[in-house]
């Protein structure tokens, strides 16, 4: 069913949408990413949605731009071509996917007796009419399921039921914080993906050759853009208003994957009442703003960034390691020489602004 630019007229209780940032609304890495397109499987732009390339030669830049629909968001993603690829291999393929924990999945109860429909909806338009697909992959069982749709110059709602898998009772969703579900949505794929006959109908072991067939490429004219907000993942047949959600909610729900702490030159990385363990090394800390999913992986922009200000004296780092946890991490400052065991000091950001980042991305 598709929709143009409207909303059900109902209004069912709130934590419904199974998909984080579907509005488009937090973007902590960068609003714009450009000479995209390379293989890899990575964040770059707006939280909680990902690109999976493999083989293209097209690239492309990814933003979030305000320009939603009215009314659903101000902001959507962006994806635009800026380097074609018509020459287009078995085994190409362009993916824009959100992936999701086992244990937000649970209300669906795939996979066993009572399992539940699903519906996918969300906000689309594109700079011609073009036909993608989205995907409901289970990562768990290696099993899915596709349906195709159509983009127009305007913003369109589409609104797609997915049947219930209730298999043989033995691919339901692990219930944990490691991935389970793929929703994926294909933009370019090559004869490996698209060489059979698209699974429709109900969720199948999976076959590669099943996954995309039908779909256009976004990477056939540097003209193509495509636009994408109002994504919205929620269990029964039904696709309800999408749900409008605080900012501060979904921040915090997108810095259980990822944060990002920046500290302009000359400022503070640290409390003070820090003591220096030894002439060339001291070790400070900081706390997550939430639990996050997994103990994440720490990196500093640049090393030479951070200091230790001990006195009046500050010292230019020549190595920061990182312990972490879900709730907090440790940092031992290292430096060449300078420092008196037992003296109070504390870190900051000098030469440049000083970026630490932590990762928990599924």
């Amino acid at each position: 069913m598709t929709k143009a630019r409207t909303n059900a007229s109902a209004s069912p209780a709130v934590g419904r949408n199974m998909i984080i940032n579907g509005a488009m609304n937090v973007a902590q890495r960068s609003a714009s990413v450009t000479g995209l397109g390379a293989n890899g499987n990575l964040f770059h732009t707006v939280d909680r949605w990902k690109t999976n390339l493999n083989l293209t030669a097209g690239r492309f830049t990814m933003t979030q731009t305000a320009d939603g629909p009215n009314g659903i968001s101000a902001n959507c993603l962006k994806i635009d071509c800026t380097t074609v690829d018509t020459s287009i291999a078995g085994g190409e393929a362009f993916i824009l996917h959100q992936p999701i924990e086992g244990q937000n999945l649970q209300r669906i109860g795939k996979g066993v007796a009572g399992a539940k429909q699903i519906t996918a909806s969300f906000y689309v338009k594109a700079s011609a009419a073009f036909t993608f697909a989205l995907e409901l992959f289970d990562e768990d069982n290696d099993r899915q399921i596709s349906k195709l749709f159509d983009t127009t110059t305007d913003w369109v709602r589409h609104e797609i039921i997915f049947p219930a898998d209730v298999d043989d009772g033995s691919s339901p969703f692990g219930d944990d914080n490691a991935i389970s579900l793929d929703f994926n949505f294909w933009l370019h794929a090559g004869a490996t993906f698209t060489g059979g006959t698209i699974n429709t109908a109900s969720f199948a072991n999976n076959n590669n050759a099943n996954r995309a067939v039908g779909i256009d490429s976004i990477f056939s004219n540097t003209a193509n853009n495509f636009f994408l907000t109002g994504v919205q993942l929620e269990v029964g047949p039904v696709a309800t208003e999408f749900e409008q959600e605080d900012i501060g909610t979904t921040l915090t729900k997108c810095q259980r994957y990822f944060h990002s702490t920046t500290f302009a030159n000359g400022k503070a990385a640290s409390a003070g009442g820090l003591v220096n363990s030894s002439t060339i090394g001291v070790i400070s800390g900081m706390t997550h703003p939430v639990i996050m999913r997994a103990a994440p992986t720490a990196a500093i922009n640049d090393v030479t960034h951070m200091g230790v200000r001990q006195r009046a004296a500050v010292t230019t780092c020549t190595n920061v390691t990182f312990g972490t946890s879900q709730r907090a991490c440790t940092m031992e400052l290292t430096v060449s020489s300078g420092l008196t065991v037992g003296d109070g000091c504390f870190a900051r950001a000098i030469n440049n602004s000083c970026t630490l980042s932590f990762d928990a991305e599924l």
